[in-house]
């Protein structure tokens, strides 16, 4: 399966997967405006959601395997998985630790999908939504005592100095 990767370098490698990364995240903007454009915004947000729904849990259980984490691997097993996520890997993005380490705040500084969207006139991906089940469910296939609410997501912002925000913290 990885026919001609043994022939690059580290850091072509690196290139490589930040490539790859960027293509994921093309795609799904292309098929996401596609439908946006042909049904609506509302079409469009609900086939979205039932993608990412679909796809995180598969994502969180590859890197899972990959990184070694228990099923109980709480934040620290978090903030190891959320930097190699896809969406990561096309982002730039920040942990910040609250609560003496007892919560953990993930940032995406600079979003690829609002860049591209902003560069071609278009109101920004109202991915508040979205971005509810897919952080929310890939922490909870990590660890399903880890529990993530919005702190910030357009439509609803609540802090300019990121695209989106979102906190995690362990109960149980």
């Amino acid at each position: 399966m990885a026919q001609g990767l043994d022939a690059l370098t580290r850091e072509e490698l690196v290139g490589l997967l930040e490539i790859t990364a960027k293509d994921l995240i093309a795609l799904d903007g292309t098929w996401f405006q596609s439908l946006e454009r042909e049904q609506g915004m509302d079409t469009a947000m609900e086939h979205d959601r039932a993608a990412w729904r679909r796809f995180v849990p598969s994502e969180a259980r590859r890197l899972k395997k990959l990184l070694g984490l228990s099923d109980r691997c709480g934040l620290e097993g978090l903030a190891e998985a959320l930097p190699l996520r896809c969406t990561s890997l096309a982002n730039e993005w920040e942990i910040l630790w609250e609560d003496d380490g007892a919560a953990l705040v993930f940032r995406i500084t600079d979003c690829r999908v609002q860049n591209a969207r902003a560069r071609k006139g278009m109101e920004f991906h109202p991915c508040k939504s979205v971005g509810e089940l897919e952080y929310a469910g890939f922490a909870a296939a990590l660890d399903d005592r880890i529990h993530c609410e919005c702190v910030s997501c357009f439509p609803d912002v609540t802090d300019n100095t990121c695209n989106c925000a979102w906190r995690f913290w362990v109960e149980g």
